[in-house]
């Protein structure tokens, strides 16, 4: 009973104090594909998610990411300037698709359901500080993400408390040493932000799962998964959820190759052996 009312407070304290930060949103302050489509589209799903009572936001995940199944692949679909929060839902790539399904679940488990709270909780996830301040403020890296939203208390990485771990070290710098893949580094002051936003992962020492120990890895529904690489530079190429089909972990994901947001045919650790450039996954779950 006291953990009924435990969760219940605080969960009307934080849904207050989202209300109060949302109210700063305006539909202007988003770029967006089709407004009145994508407001629509998240109040429904909003909605329905927050019907469920779920007991941990994690719990939310995977229904939330399955009410966007077959929603086309698009990357690079936030690009733009200028820098600004941008929520779509018309089509998703694999970050973006993440992304937006933990935001709907945080949102969804206080029991909120308006579009402006889902868009201040999808900002802070998105942005370091959780405010846009031009390109170098997204969270591009993986890792840069999780050390972000771990101290803002949203994630947890459960790489090593899950399985065997093993420790990887990596200078992050795959952008600023490939300016010209990222039309927006033309510009020097993005240029130097991202430079600067790398500085802080020199040498960065990450825990992950080799392909070997995922069976006796402890992956729950709901976990999100990086799937780690070894090209020089970059600490993560992919993103996904875990769910389970007949007692197995596979990927629900925007999937590239697929066209489209799936739940994978392949097992999680046969769709790792099949990409010749990973090494092995990082665990992350989302926090009450």
């Amino acid at each position: 009973m006291n953990f009924l009312v435990n969760k219940y407070l605080l969960g009307a304290a934080v849904a207050a104090a989202t209300t109060f930060n949302a109210a700063g949103i305006a539909p202007g302050d988003i770029r967006w594909t089709n407004e009145r489509e994508d407001t629509t589209a998240l109040t429904n799903m909003l909605v329905e998610a927050a019907a469920m009572h779920a007991d941990h936001p994690a719990d939310l995940v995977v229904p939330i990411g399955k009410m966007l199944l077959d929603k086309p692949y698009a990357g690079g679909g936030i690009e733009g300037e200028p820098e600004m929060l941008t929520v779509r839902l018309d089509s998703l790539d694999c970050t973006t698709f993440v992304e937006s399904v933990l935001a709907a679940a945080k949102t969804a488990y206080m029991g909120r359901t308006s579009w402006r709270d889902f868009a201040q909780t999808l900002k802070e996830m998105r942005y370091r500080g959780g405010e846009v301040n031009g390109y170098g403020s997204r969270l591009h890296y993986f890792s840069d993400w999780i050390v972000e939203n771990s101290h803002r208390g949203d994630l947890q990485d459960v790489t090593d408390r899950i399985g065997k771990g093993d420790h990887m070290v990596k200078t992050l710098d795959f952008m600023s040493r490939n300016r010209s893949k990222y039309p927006a580094m033309k510009d020097d002051a993005n240029y130097n932000a991202i430079k600067n936003a790398e500085v802080g992962y020199r040498s960065h020492r990450f825990a992950y799962i080799k392909p070997i120990n995922f069976k006796s890895a402890a992956l729950k529904e709901g976990d999100i998964i990086g799937i780690v690489t070894s090209i020089p530079g970059l600490d993560v190429t992919h993103m996904g959820i875990v769910t389970m089909v007949n007692g197995e972990p596979h990927l629900l994901h925007a999937s590239s190759a697929k066209g489209k947001v799936v739940v994978d045919e392949l097992t999680l650790a046969d769709y790792i052996k099949r990409n010749r450039k990973a090494v092995g996954i990082r665990v992350i779950r989302l926090k009450d």
